[in-house]
């Protein structure tokens, strides 16, 4: 499976139904969901290995139940 870390945040008003939906998908289309943020005030979303072929799909999602999707990164101060 060829892919790369991404970091998915999704939309406010984004259904927990919709939200597993997306996971479920993600998987079955092969992807790997490394961290989970859960719903801790306003985040939803997770960190997850998205195969090439299927990011497409994904990102046809923003704008809608999926506010960003990012290359995951390493950030440092120095």
């Amino acid at each position: 499976m060829a892919g790369r870390q991404y970091n998915v945040i999704f939309d406010k008003a984004a259904s927990d139904s919709e939200y597993q939906k997306a996971k479920d998908q993600l998987e079955a289309a092969g992807g790997v969901i490394k961290t989970e943020f859960g719903s801790y005030g306003d985040l939803k979303g997770f960190s997850a290995t998205i195969p090439d072929q299927y990011l497409t799909s994904l990102q046809s999602l923003q704008g809608g139940i999926i506010e960003t999707i990012e290359p995951d990164s390493v950030v440092s101060i120095q």
